[in-house]
């Protein structure tokens, strides 16, 4: 699995040109579900999310979490991260990412996991597969890639 992590001020995904959801402070999550990736990993992955300490504290130094802070997290799948950048040539390959069906029940299973580390109202997300429009301020910036 491969996030990346962005610290927002403020976050929305459109879909149809509609806003489909909106966050404030917090966090942005990415997620790339690759082949292989295992429950375990999903669980230690959405577990170090909640945990990581990319707020800054009253000293001005990075040691709180979103919990500590009590912010949102939004997740947008992206199989786009799972691009195999080893081959030659100029056309990103998604050899690595999850086949669709797979990839979504996993998808669904991090979001739970996020959910049960966090209060489920703080976590939000697009819909998986979709063709998402999204909107951040970034925070700093502040941007964090996990792969687990």
């Amino acid at each position: 699995m491969i996030t990346v992590i962005q610290r927002v001020l403020k976050a929305h995904i459109e879909i149809k040109g509609s806003i489909h959801v909106s966050s404030g402070k917090g966090l942005l999550v990415f997620a790339g579900i690759k082949k292989g990736d295992t429950d375990k990993q999903i669980e230690l992955t959405a577990k170090k999310i909640i945990d990581l300490r990319i707020f800054a504290d009253e000293n001005g130094k990075m040691n709180l979490s979103v919990k500590d802070k009590r912010g949102e997290v939004m997740v947008v799948s992206q199989f786009t991260l799972c691009t195999d950048n080893t081959k030659s040539g100029n056309r990103p390959s998604f050899t690595l990412a999850e086949d669709p069906s797979a990839a979504e029940e996993k998808y669904e299973k991090f979001l739970r996991c996020l959910k049960s580390y966090y209060v489920p109202e703080r976590i939000k997300s697009g819909v998986f597969a979709a063709d998402m429009k999204v909107g951040l301020i970034n925070d700093g910036p502040v941007t964090i890639i996990m792969e687990k």
